[in-house]
């Protein structure tokens, strides 16, 4: 997606949202899918709208190329990056990469991953890919459902949301992909944490405009881009809220109410920190240019110490259109 001016975003927003009714069919879709079963769907197609790109036109990542982090010079230290540890090999994938490419098919520790960035949601989740004893590996659909990334795999051309890591479209629908624990943070903590840590670097570096956002100003905007759904009334529609799961239920709590609070205990054990130090992938133009957020962690403290706990921090009106009864805490 280009970088366009708020009115120009407001008006394309507009028309896509009004044919986005006739392009949800699935006779259609079957041109490009002719693998999908669209007779087996959890959702009601009509929320499904296309995002631009074809299929794969955000092309994944599924050969990535890593370098140690003491030959990186290219990252700003207050640069945001998926920072995720697997049976003792760390990896960083920067957001300045995942920006253009969404979605990065690996293996760490011997575990077989999917990293994934939806910009418009603000969402990053890593994916176990395995599932009923085979490996998965996943696309870009083009596709969009509540502004969130649609994905499919390769093999079977199941779509899968992105925000719940779960088949709603294909031949898995209602399969659910597990979670692995990963930190958002600033390239600083994560050298701090692994200073022999890899960090994944572009295959051509001029393949795409690396560590510039595309989305410039889109997290101040005052409505999401290609949604449509109710907003969430406790925080504003783009402002950020950390969710995770608890007893089985998802909540969220803003942003704003962790940076008062810096440190907020929840029960069994978790703890959500907060400290400055990060950069909004996007604010600015340039991503090491973005306004401050900070770093979040959210771990459980076990007697053996403490141990990370799977979350995310997405924009707050995604978590709303996915979880409408869930609360924010704020």
């Amino acid at each position: 997606m280009v970088n366009l001016a708020r009115g120009t975003l407001a008006a394309l927003a507009g028309v896509v949202l009004y044919t986005s009714s006739s392009m949800a069919n699935p006779s259609v879709w079957r041109y490009e899918w002719p693998t999908t079963d669209f007779d087996k769907t959890s959702i009601d197609f009509r929320d499904i709208i296309s995002g631009g790109p074809p299929k794969d036109g955000i092309p994944p990542i599924d050969d990535p190329q890593f370098r140690p982090v003491s030959e990186i010079d290219h990252l700003a230290d207050t640069e945001p990056v998926i920072g995720l540890f697997v049976n003792g090999e760390q990896k960083a994938y920067p957001l300045q990469v995942l920006m253009w490419h969404e979605i990065v098919n690996d293996e760490i520790g011997g575990v077989p991953v999917t990293v994934t960035f939806c910009p418009l949601c603000n969402t990053t989740i890593v994916f176990d890919r395995r599932l009923d004893g085979r490996v998965l590996d996943f696309g870009t659909t083009g596709k969009l459902r509540f502004s969130d990334l649609v994905m499919y795999d390769r093999q079977t051309e199941t779509w899968w949301q992105q925000f719940l890591g779960e088949a709603i479209v294909g031949e898995l629908t209602g399969s659910v992909l597990k979670i692995i624990p990963a930190r958002v943070e600033s390239f600083a903590n994560f050298k701090e944490r692994a200073p022999n840590g890899l960090v994944l670097v572009p295959a051509r570096e001029r393949g795409r405009a690396y560590g510039n956002n595309p989305y410039r100003g889109y997290d101040s905007s005052s409505r999401p881009f290609l949604f449509r759904g109710a907003l969430p009334t406790e925080v504003a529609p783009l402002s950020r809220v950390v969710v995770l799961s608890i007893n089985g239920t998802r909540e969220a709590w803003s942003l704003n109410l962790l940076r008062e609070k810096r440190r907020v205990e929840i029960g069994d054990g978790i703890v959500i920190h907060w400290e400055p130090g990060q950069n909004s992938a996007l604010d600015a133009s340039v991503i090491s240019r973005g306004v401050d957020i900070g770093n979040v962690t959210v771990i459980r403290e076990t007697a053996d110490g403490p141990e990370d706990v799977a979350y995310s921090v997405d924009f707050a009106f995604a978590f709303t259109a996915f979880f409408p009864d869930s609360p924010i805490h704020n």
